[in-house]
């Protein structure tokens, strides 16, 4: 991690330079134009996705001595939200990239070279992708119910992965399984199992409520091999086994997700504010933004806005320039995904108030937006989980103590 105050250069550009050359206006108003007929059609951001790569997105993460410009997590946090404005499900799929090649890169950073060998992947043009999510696991990547056997030259993974976005075009999908041959002594494996691999399959089951242009389709491991060198870290199960690996993970990839759906509130409020102004009722003489009501829900919407937005530009800033949280972190994390989410969905719904009846049509953006806000409370970790683990935390419970509760 890195102190601010420094302007850094990459191939002669400013980082600002960069950000621009990776992510053009004229980018994303296609990402704009394309994305209802994505949501539309069930079908993935092809277009979206290439023009990325084409223009070293997928890289923007990378440290510039794996021929990357280094951005930190502030930096391509505040580009996501730029996507996630026009084209949220394209930026929630791409976060699954970049929270893998930003934890390495921190990694590196901090002097841990176990994931170089993401770093030099994704160098080489390789897609990364989370293989996290499993039905009945409410601890993801903490625990497991998959299961993973040591055999020579590597380990077999065998389990039922979910949520599996970029499905048809990672070319790494990270995974983790519980080792159980040591009973007393649980580990966990964690892993990248290459798309050239044998003994999986993917199964196309992505037909959602929203972000449906992730295409994150289930991944079945039926003893699928992955070698050595593809193993990053095998730990403790549960919070025992907690380090830097799972909090800078939890970093990325949370704090990725809230960007995302902070960015969806904003576009609903702008849309909406820009149409209370055309509005009309015949009980009024001008136009509904003179309406009391009106008034008292968009200023509830912009308090909203500058809470969240606030929240999560301080936690994202604080962790880019290495403040020390210490054992604060995960707290600091959770707490902030859950804030922003819950007040992104609480914009998108009074947008749908105050929008009326047009607002529940196809036609509608707040439609689609209505439909993509809920689901960023069901990203980890969803409500349950926030709470137990900031209360326990807080309260100096081990998260491993058995009962869980009670």
């Amino acid at each position: 991690m890195r102190r601010s105050g420094v302007i850094r250069t990459f191939a002669g550009m400013t980082i600002t330079d960069t950000a621009s050359a990776l992510l053009t206006d004229e980018m994303l108003a296609r990402f704009e134009e394309r994305a209802p007929r994505y949501d539309r059609e069930n079908s993935f951001f092809t277009e979206d996705f290439e023009e990325l790569r084409e223009s070293g997105y997928f890289r923007a993460t990378l440290p510039p001595e794996f021929g990357g410009p280094g951005l930190s997590l502030a930096e391509i946090n505040r580009m996501q939200r730029r996507i996630a404005y026009v084209a949220p499900a394209t930026a929630v799929a791409v976060n699954m990239h970049h929270y893998f090649v930003g934890l390495c890169a921190d990694m590196h950073r901090a002097g841990d070279p176990s994931g170089d060998w993401v770093l030099q992947k994704a160098a080489e043009g390789h897609i990364f992708a989370a293989g996290h999510g499993e039905s009945g696991n409410d601890m993801p990547v903490l625990l497991s119910s998959s299961k993973a056997e040591r055999v020579e030259g590597g380990w077999e993974f065998t389990g039922h992965k979910i949520f599996g976005s970029l499905s048809p075009v990672w070319t790494y999908l990270g995974i983790h399984a519980m080792d159980t041959s040591d009973p007393a002594n649980p580990q966990v494996v964690h892993a990248f199992l290459d798309r050239n691999a044998t003994n999986y399959h993917i199964e196309e089951t992505w037909d959602t409520l929203g972000m449906r242009a992730t295409t994150s389709n289930d991944t079945i491991l039926e003893r699928a091999f992955v070698p050595d060198d593809a193993v990053i870290l095998v730990c403790p199960a549960g919070f025992a086994g907690a380090g830097f690996f799972h909090v800078a993970l939890f970093a990325w990839a949370l704090l990725g997700f809230a960007g995302v759906y902070s960015s969806i509130a904003r576009r609903a409020y702008d849309e909406t504010v820009a149409k209370m102004h055309d509005r009309t009722s015949i009980a009024l003489t001008r136009s509904m933004a003179y309406h009391p009501g009106v008034q008292h829900e968009v200023a509830e919407m912009r308090v909203h806005l500058e809470a969240l937005t606030a929240h999560l530009d301080r936690v994202c800033d604080d962790w880019s320039n290495g403040v020390d949280h210490g054992g604060d972190w995960p707290v600091k994390i959770v707490a902030c995904k859950y804030d922003v989410v819950t007040r992104a969905f609480a914009v998108v719904d009074s947008a749908l108030d105050l929008t009326g009846g047009s607002g529940i049509f196809k036609r509608s953006n707040i439609e689609r937006m209505f439909r993509d806000a809920r689901l960023g409370r069901i990203h980890p970790g969803n409500s349950l989980l926030t709470h137990e683990l900031v209360g326990k935390l807080s309260l100096g419970i081990n998260p491993d103590e058995q009962p869980r509760w009670g």
